[in-house]
């Protein structure tokens, strides 16, 4: 049975950081690229940030470049989301999921078949 688990949600003031996991199990991860999306409360989910099995490749959304940063450790399984300078519009409940499929160019969740339940991040102003 695959399962994702994202930990590492919380509240945090704006300027903040936090790093948010994703743990696996059941599933061969460096088959695997990772991606994390996040959706806030009325809005559609959103292609944060994905990783490819290698880590020779990553794509990051326009509004989270160069300030999040996406990373994996292969023999443990385990995905990262660094997330520094986070402001209120980050605020919402981010997931991971994994895919076979991989492009630099964009992060669709329809390409991805495995996700996590999420875990919620609250930015004060």
């Amino acid at each position: 049975q695959v399962r994702l688990v994202e930990s590492g949600g919380g509240l945090v003031q704006a300027g903040g950081s936090l790093t948010l996991s994703c743990t696996t199990s059941g599933l061969e991860f460096d088959d695997y690229a990772v991606g994390w999306f996040r959706q806030a409360p009325g809005k559609e989910r959103e292609g944060v940030a994905s990783i490819n099995w290698s880590v020779s490749s990553t794509y990051y959304a326009d509004s989270v470049k160069d300030r999040f940063t996406i990373s994996r450790d292969n023999g443990r399984g385990i995905a990262y989301l660094q997330m520094n300078k986070l402001k209120p519009e980050d605020t919402a409940m981010y997931y991971c999921a994994a895919s076979r499929y991989y492009t630099p160019w964009t992060l669709r969740a329809s390409d991805f078949g495995y996700w996590g339940q999420g875990t919620q991040v609250n930015v004060s102003s």
